[in-house]
């Protein structure tokens, strides 16, 4: 990100170019007096900023009539889908959401993409035509769609199909996913840049898995299903995919784990004992210890859908005054739209799907009458025209400094 604070290297001079030095003093005020009047402007430029250093940006729809982000990477960059009800597909932004560029389809009508690494390798699944979804991993900076395949086929009444779903990806390109082919619901596991599909295997009673996070250890979280008894419970791997271990929960018969951070802690959401209200957990370092994460602070539903590697955790919470998203850091939630930035946009109805180690927030909202997706940032993000007025700025401080050196010399 772009830096208003202009520095003029300071110079020593003679007493014998005193009249030098009192033109060159002059060039300088001149030059503070033009930086001070760019930052205005780019200050001015910049609607987004909030007194809290909160901005908010609207990351567009490609033409369609909705957008929705799920994650976003250390670099800002943004992945989701766009388009209409019934038709959609898969995207990627730039650094700091700027830019919206369709992903494509593996050959079908709709994709969505759902993860994406510090290396801008994104994660979603595809059609392929009817009764075919596939996984998929695509190059750096989601160049190039690849097709990571299914583990087995689903047999229908008519037709028998074929599905698998990518939720996440690490830095080295191991991806994690769900499998939909028989005789099982499967979590899988992929090698580096998603070579090879690795189903778990059946783990004691349960009969089904699915991985929704993984790791840089190659950690993987998600649920585990007893069909015949209804239940449901987090578990953690252990490096690699290896092993699995069942979480603690809140005491219901239904949990569930979103969101995994490089030190092993675990987010979702359980149901208290009694299955009538169900609350947003977390764990401690590698799954260890379960919490209620807003314990003590109302509301009789609350998730959490990501939560990165400084602990902090974002969700949504339902009171009797409605719901909303939030965040919570260093034991204290914030309601996101109560966020001067995101009253003063619009936004209402805001929906929080992901964090990065930066504390940017990903996610969708109600924005101008229609469902858009939104990049929420805890500093100023300038707009892209805001963008080029600096660097325009920025070239005529250059040209300046480079006169003031001349004629000093």
């Amino acid at each position: 990100m772009l830096n208003n604070t202009f520095a003029v290297p300071r110079r020593s001079l003679s007493k014998m170019r005193f009249q030098k030095r009192k033109i060159m003093n002059n060039k300088l005020s001149k030059i503070k007096r033009t930086a001070v009047f760019l930052a205005g402007i780019a200050a001015a430029s910049i609607p987004t900023m909030a007194l809290a250093d909160w901005s908010i940006r609207a990351l567009g729809t490609l033409g369609g009539t909705i957008s929705e982000a799920y994650d976003i990477n250390n670099s800002g960059q943004v992945v989701g889908s766009y388009g209409t009800i019934g038709n959609y597909r898969a995207f990627i932004t730039g650094p700091n959401g700027a830019g919206m560029s369709d992903l494509g389809t593996l050959g079908g009508k709709n994709s969505i993409a759902t993860g994406i690494n510090d290396s801008g390798q994104v994660v979603g699944s595809s059609s392929l035509g009817y009764f075919r979804t596939h996984a998929f991993i695509t190059g750096p900076n989601g160049g190039g769609m690849n097709d990571l395949g299914f583990l087995s086929v689903h047999p229908g009444e008519n037709n028998d199909f074929e599905y698998s779903e990518a939720f996440a990806i690490n830095n080295s390109g191991q991806v994690a996913g769900t499998d939909g082919g028989e005789p099982y619901i499967t979590a899988f596991i992929t090698g580096t840049n998603g070579i090879g599909l690795n189903g778990f295997t059946r783990f004691d009673q349960w009969n089904y898995s699915s991985a929704s996070g993984i790791n840089d250890s190659g950690q993987v979280t998600g649920y585990l299903m007893n069909g015949t008894e209804n239940l449901t419970r987090p578990f953690i791997t252990g490096p690699n995919g290896t092993g699995i271990t069942v979480l603690e929960n809140l005491g219901g018969s239904y949990s569930n784990a979103n969101s995994i951070n490089n030190a092993g802690q675990v987010v979702g959401g359980s149901y208290l004992a009694g299955d009538t209200v169900y609350h947003a957990f977390i764990t401690g370092p590698n799954g260890v210890g379960t919490t209620d994460l807003l314990d003590g602070q109302g509301g009789a539903f609350s998730y959490a859908t990501d939560i990165n590697d400084s602990g902090q955790v974002v969700g949504y919470l339902s009171t009797t005054d409605g719901g909303n998203s939030f965040l919570f850091s260093n034991n204290e939630m914030t309601d996101l739209s109560l966020l001067p930035a995101v009253i003063g946009a619009g936004w209402t109805n805001v929906v929080a799907q992901a964090i990065n180690n930066n504390g940017q927030i990903v996610g969708y909202g109600k924005f101008h009458g229609h469902t858009e997706a939104f990049l929420l940032s805890p500093f100023p993000v300038p707009e892209p025209q805001t963008y080029a007025m600096l660097l325009a700025g920025l070239g005529l401080m250059g040209f300046m400094a480079h006169r003031r050196k001349v004629s000093a010399a």
